[in-house]
């Protein structure tokens, strides 16, 4: 089995430093433009399924990217198990600007220290998204009549990184030293149940290009 598992492209919350975790932003023109180049770029690319994150930003990042692609006809289907983690009542605030809603401390630790951050109320911890996409993970990966098969997973950054601590050889490590860029692929190989990274946030277009988001506000 081969998974090629990509963060959405860019939106006007990402741009604008909205923390936005279940907040259902569709793409702005950047984000569908590094979707069609990321398209372009896997075009050759047999998928015989796809799955996505319900959210509007994934799913329209998988659909352009099926859109380019040379085989048409991939089957996509919906898993809430990748959706993106949810911050509860901290969803929608500007990292920077809400203070009082928002505590940079706290929200910092996000980063630093991902495995014991304190989520805002009504929000989800690290280890229980672990948990959710790792279920996903394995369910997928455990499929008989997918083992010799493509698949394409369109998901968020958070997520994404916790898809990837199922793969990732170091689990100290959550974030791997950064957020994945928006429309950032990861290649992984699935054989007799060991998972094999290929490639670890490959991006199909220019860095020129796209906005710069290496940056941790920029995350969702």
């Amino acid at each position: 089995m081969l998974l090629y598992i990509i963060r959405h492209g860019e939106t006007d919350g990402n741009r604008e430093g909205i923390l936005q975790g279940r907040l259902d932003l569709p793409l702005n023109e950047k984000g569908r433009e590094l979707a069609r180049i990321t398209g372009q770029g896997l075009k050759d690319i047999h998928f015989d399924m796809a799955v996505t994150s319900p959210l509007k930003r994934a799913d329209e990042t998988a659909r352009i990217i099926l859109e380019n692609n040379a085989f048409p006809g991939t089957p996509l289907i919906y898993d809430e198990r990748i959706m993106e983690i949810s911050f509860g009542e901290w969803e929608g605030h500007h990292i920077r600007g809400d203070v009082d809603v928002l505590p940079k401390r706290e929200y910092q630790e996000f980063y630093e220290h991902p495995f014991t951050f304190k989520n805002g109320p009504g929000g989800e911890s690290i280890p229980a998204l672990c948990e959710r996409t790792g279920a996903f993970y394995r369910e997928l990966t455990g499929r008989e009549d997918l083992k010799d098969k493509t698949v394409l997973i369109s998901t968020h950054g958070c997520a994404l990184r916790a898809l990837m601590h199922q793969v990732y050889e170091d689990k100290s490590s959550f974030w791997h030293g950064k957020v994945p860029d928006n429309c950032a692929v990861s290649i992984v190989s699935v054989e007799n149940g060991q998972s094999r990274l290929l490639s670890d946030d490959k991006i199909y277009y220019d860095r020129s290009e796209g906005t710069n988001l290496f940056r941790s506000e920029r995350m969702g």
